[in-house]
């Protein structure tokens, strides 16, 4: 059984549950003095803790979508990312579809009501990077009506080591954009969902590294191609934003400020504005000040000419760490670029205030694409 299966929580839950009840139960037998009876006694509150720990950190992976698998969870999960080679002669393009599911939404089984989420490879022709993804397409892209329509996209990302799967059971893209949509306050859109770090465990943060994963390079110049050569989805910066929450949101952004030429829009929900060093990116710079100041986009915006984009930034008053700096980010802002953003008056850096953004940010997203 999976590390995120209900089933696996469940059997935790219980045995916490067992646990607790028989060291009520049996701590009489056990107040005695004897080696016996103390190892008993210690032995048991040792059970019990550590399933209770395991119940609550299982509980919290599915909720915040930490680790995918119990190889990422411990650490065995250290192969880098693979090269496909396609030949066009056999009818295999950049985006292969390995699976489908539907949207846990009302008559969701049947695409052309619900959607379907399709798990696929995108394989970068100029970054030699393969990742995979999960593609939500709305129910319009399965009704004869829309046959020969092109839909605008979103690549959604999420946090630093995040899964793709927390953002379909954690944060509900799919079914916010479906609910959305129905509603009428947002145009039917196909959202690309996927972790920022396409060469897993490293985060680049969408940073071309020097000899190191192409990741800038894979979002800005191969996914939108690719993703047009096998969906109704156009090439155009007008057909194209990022979202994303973290590590996710920096990226977004990014993508947005640096590569106005392929996305027209950028979302970051609890964002960072500067990629960070540490032991889980390694050195993303080699020495090199200037694309290390590329990747600051504070620095960026008050260097460089201003991109014509436009940018959403998410933050709360009590809770956020980032307040500050995306105030500072808004201020940096200039014409062309245009910029939004939602302040919540508490929040902390999780999906519970993910979730109440969510909504308005595809809002607005929908407001800045177009399927032309």
């Amino acid at each position: 059984m999976g590390l995120t299966s209900n089933k696996v929580l469940a059997l935790a839950v219980l045995l916490a549950v067992l646990l607790f009840v028989g060291t009520i139960w049996l701590w009489p037998r056990l107040a005695r003095r004897s080696w016996k009876a103390i190892t008993g006694r210690v032995g048991l509150l040792i059970a019990t803790q550590v399933a209770i720990f395991a119940s609550v950190g299982l509980s919290a992976n599915q909720a915040f979508g930490f680790y995918a698998t119990w190889a990422d969870l411990f650490g065995q999960e250290t192969a880098p990312g693979v090269v496909v080679d396609h030949d066009p002669a056999k009818g295999a393009g950049p985006v292969k579809v390995v699976d489908t599911q539907t949207v846990n939404v009302p008559g969701g089984s049947r695409p052309a009501a619900g959607g379907q989420i399709q798990k696929v490879q995108i394989g970068g022709k100029k970054s030699n990077i393969a990742s995979p993804a999960y593609v939500y397409l709305p129910p319009e892209y399965f009704q004869p009506q829309y046959k020969n329509r092109k839909f605008p996209a979103a690549v959604v990302l999420t946090g630093y080591p995040g899964t793709a799967e927390a953002l379909i059971k954690g944060l509900h893209y799919p079914q916010t954009a479906h609910k959305q949509a129905a509603d009428g306050k947002m145009q039917p859109m196909i959202l690309v969902m996927m972790r920022p770090t396409v060469a897993p465990p490293r985060d680049t943060e969408c940073v071309d590294v020097p000899g190191g994963p192409q990741t800038e390079t894979f979002f800005a110049k191969d996914l939108p191609g690719a993703m047009a050569d096998h969906y109704r989805v156009g090439v155009k910066p007008e057909n194209w934003g990022a979202i994303g929450d973290s590590t996710g949101g920096y990226c977004a952004l990014k993508l947005a400020v640096h590569h106005p030429e392929a996305y027209a829009a950028g979302a970051g929900l609890s964002a960072y504005y500067k990629a960070p060093l540490d032991v889980t990116t390694g050195d993303l710079f080699h020495g090199d000040k200037e694309l290390q100041h590329r990747a600051d986009l504070l620095w960026y915006l008050g260097h460089k000419p201003a991109p014509k984009t436009s940018l959403l930034v998410t933050s709360s008053k009590k809770g956020e760490d980032n307040y500050g700096d995306t105030q500072k980010f808004i201020n940096k802002v200039k014409p062309p670029t245009r910029v939004s953003s939602i302040t919540l008056e508490s929040g902390g850096h999780n999906f519970n205030t993910w979730r109440r953004e969510i909504p308005a940010a595809l809002q607005w997203m929908s407001g800045r694409l177009s399927d032309d």
